[in-house]
């Protein structure tokens, strides 16, 4: 028995043959799920990822601190007041990277850490946060974000270099936030010296490597490196993994 197909009939399996060419995913067929995560860092390709996310339909998540950037302001300033409500509208999440970028030491006495900020009055110097002060770190990201959107960020944070102990972790999560770094597979490079690694060598080994549930992490810009990470990664590593299967999701996880 032969079934005569309508031209519409033909045009939609063709289109659907050249689908996976494009980069696009059909919708409920992909099984694996990656999670695009960018830390503030300079800002200098900010508007860049935008772009990419917004062009290829893919949702990230954001940890924000009030970083230095190109333009000679801060990541939170009220110049950036129309970029981060840009990214609400579109469906981004958000988490705190600790508002002045405390990099952890070492785990101090009792109940207590040194860090030290990058950022802010006391940049530099390194001083010992108890949980109340830690949490206070953590929760001004939240509040400013809330001034500036209107909205607030999700109840996720990420150390500032991913450096971490478990008194560290204790502390967050006593704030009521849950802590998020990547998996070795999802550090996507772009602090690296585009010497030593080529954006070309970047993109094929995370294209190669990053698997079901990882977490990828890069920033919005890096003072560092002299051949910019995005956009010349971005994208392409969006639409190598498409081909692979995967969908993007955002922070945090959701029980598939």
């Amino acid at each position: 028995m032969r079934v005569r197909l309508s031209f519409a009939s033909y045009l939609t399996i063709a289109f659907l043959s050249i689908w996976p060419s494009l980069g696009l995913a059909v919708e409920g067929s992909c099984q694996k799920t990656i999670y695009l995560t960018f830390d503030t860092g300079n800002m200098s390709v900010a508007q860049t990822v935008a772009d990419i996310l917004n062009r290829q339909q893919v949702k990230a998540t954001f940890f924000l601190a009030n970083e230095k950037t190109t333009q000679g302001n801060f990541s939170l300033d009220d110049a950036w007041k129309g970029y981060w409500q840009e990214r609400v509208k579109e469906g981004h999440h958000f988490g705190s990277h600790t508002f002045d970028h405390v990099y952890f030491i070492k785990d101090g006495p009792i109940g207590e850490v040194y860090a030290k900020p990058q950022f802010g009055s006391k940049s530099g110097s390194t001083l010992l946060y108890n949980e109340a002060s830690y949490c206070r770190e953590i929760r001004r990201v939240d509040d400013r974000f809330k001034e500036l959107t209107g909205t607030h960020i999700q109840k996720i944070w990420r150390a500032p270099g991913g450096k971490t102990s478990p008194r560290l972790l204790r502390m967050g999560s006593q704030c009521g936030f849950e802590h998020f770094g990547w998996n070795p597979a999802g550090f996507l490079g772009d602090e690296l010296s585009s010497q030593t690694h080529p954006n070309s060598v970047l993109l094929d080994r995370a294209t190669k490597n990053l698997a079901d549930g990882d977490i990828a992490m890069a920033h919005l810009g890096i003072w560092s490196r002299k051949d910019p990470w995005a956009p010349a990664v971005l994208e392409q590593l969006i639409v190598n993994l498409k081909k692979r299967g995967f969908c993007f999701g955002t922070l945090p996880k959701q029980n598939k």
